[in-house]
């Protein structure tokens, strides 16, 4: 009261800035940081979709003009990188062509990074327990298997043909992501999650269809020399060697040995990422530490500045600086770092470098017959139709079962929606189409063009169709966005929820 000397009064809590937190938003901003990883994958793939979009259509505008001829001949051009008689893009002492080295080195790219990702998940994410990951792992054994039965059916009983069967399984996650980005907060969390997710279980399952049946003629040299580096790896891991340069140079010689071993050579990528250690040199706690310690330490005055205020730092504050930034490096895991690094790198390069690649079309000849027969029908019918059906019957059977639930937020209407999505197949089905029909001669030519004109189409009818039946069964209104670390100040730190 006003009364009571001012040493008796009760002092009010101190202000942080307009953002308070309330006991009654804990949960909320407990759920924000689990989900924090997978907020994050959305806004990355969501960032990539808009340039395989463009590179895909400049692909198919290029290929079908007075340049096309120039585009398919650039792509048999060789490529090396030789040392004395070594020359690390080689097989079976032959260099690489281009088009081999995009599919072969640069996918290995993409799937060690597709594989980081799974490992994080698996660890820490919405793959670490089976009661998150068993909804969309089922969705996605539904909507590989149901494709792959369509494509089986439809195509005529031809050897050649049926080496594609496995095309229409995958599903892209940067174009799914995408188009789902295009409603903003109108989507539930959860919905986003189970995209994802599933979209996540899917390159696992195309990752073990390309290592079990897109392997050649096996070489138990090179298979040899492919599992001492993978032991090397496995030391390293155990003796928590932290450096990434020791895992990116043996990475790339197992790669070397995989890819001449007549396994696939982008397995490598994945194999490789898992050996990658996800703990860090230094806990966070003791960098702050440590840091404090090196800040109390750091003498302001050594600086020398000029007049045209250039400044020169004395070697104990370069060496203190240094000492901080070193330590900073080893705060964070190596799997995070090189996850981390190979974003742009693989958004914003190898993708649409394979898409470019890859995309071109040839439409000479091409007429409607391709769509309604052979390996272009059964592939657009495996995406267009066989993805949504496998993922959304086997959801929705295991959760009538009782097994799982529905995601947070989702009603049966979006979720339907949603599971539309799933049949955008571009990166992976592209990939599986060349690695079926490349190099087989000129009928071998011909399917792949047919299946590349089926991935096209089936996936452009099942992201036109997703979007349509999102806009009509999302909510009308923007939901709430759950708080994630971005959103807190300094002081909010996870220990303040």
């Amino acid at each position: 009261s006003a009364s009571k000397p001012r040493a008796l009064r009760p002092r009010a809590p101190p202000s942080y800035g307009t953002a308070k937190i309330k006991t009654r938003t804990y949960p909320q901003s407990l759920k924000a940081m689990r989900n924090y990883t997978f907020l994050s994958m959305f806004r990355k793939y969501v960032n990539s979709s808009l340039i395989l979009i463009i590179v895909t259509i400049v692909a198919m505008i290029v290929a079908n003009s007075g340049w096309g001829d120039a585009y398919r001949s650039l792509w048999e051009k060789p490529v090396s990188f030789s040392i004395g008689n070594f020359n690390l893009f080689s097989h079976g002492k032959e260099s690489l062509s281009l088009m081999d080295f995009i599919n072969d080195f640069l996918m290995a790219l993409f799937f060690f990074s597709v594989g980081l990702e799974i490992k994080r998940e698996i660890l820490v994410g919405e793959l670490s327990t089976l009661k998150k990951a068993l909804l969309p792992i089922i969705g996605a054994c539904g909507g590989m298997a149901i494709p792959v039965l369509i494509f089986f059916l439809t195509c005529p009983d031809d050897a050649l043909m049926l080496r594609g069967t496995a095309i229409p399984m995958a599903t892209d996650i940067a174009f799914s992501l995408g188009v789902l980005s295009m409603f903003g907060k109108r989507v539930p969390i959860g919905l986003k999650i189970f995209l994802a997710t599933l979209a996540v279980a899917d390159d696992l399952g195309g990752i073990l269809v390309i290592a079990v049946f897109y392997s050649s003629e096996l070489h138990l040299q090179y298979l040899a020399y492919a599992g001492i580096l993978l032991v090397i790896l496995a030391i390293g891991n155990r003796r928590h060697v932290i450096s990434k340069m020791f895992y990116i140079v043996i990475g790339t010689f197992v790669w070397y040995s995989l890819l001449n071993s007549g396994i696939h050579a982008t397995i490598a990528g994945v194999v490789v990422a898992f050996f990658v250690p996800a703990r860090p040199g230094v806990s966070a706690l003791h960098f702050v530490k440590h840091l404090r310690n090196k800040i109390n330490r750091f003498p302001i005055d050594q600086a020398t500045t000029n007049h045209k205020g250039t400044t020169i730092l004395s070697n104990e504050q370069i060496m203190l600086l240094k000492n901080i930034e070193h330590a900073s490096d080893r705060t964070i895991s190596p799997l995070q770092d090189l996850e981390d690094a190979l974003q742009n790198p693989i958004n914003y390069f190898v993708i649409p470098v394979f898409a470019f690649a890859n995309a071109g079309v040839n439409l000479e000849g091409i007429n409607m017959d391709s769509l309604l027969n052979g390996v272009g029908l059964a592939v657009f019918l495996g995406l267009a139709v066989g993805k949504f059906v496998g993922v959304f019957s086997f959801s929705w059977l295991a959760v009538k079962l009782g097994f799982v639930q529905l995601p947070q937020g989702c009603n049966w209407k979006n979720f339907f929606s949603v599971c539309m999505l799933t049949g955008i197949g571009f990166t992976v089905s592209m990939f599986i189409a060349d690695l079926s029909y490349y190099n087989i001669g000129i009928e071998g030519s011909t399917l792949l063009n047919d299946a590349k004109l089926g991935i096209l189409c089936g996936s452009i009818v099942a992201g036109v169709s997703g979007w349509i039946l999102l806009a009509a069964h999302l909510p009308r209104q923007d939901l709430g966005e759950p708080v994630s670390y971005t959103h807190l100040r300094a002081h909010e730190t996870p220990e303040h929820l």
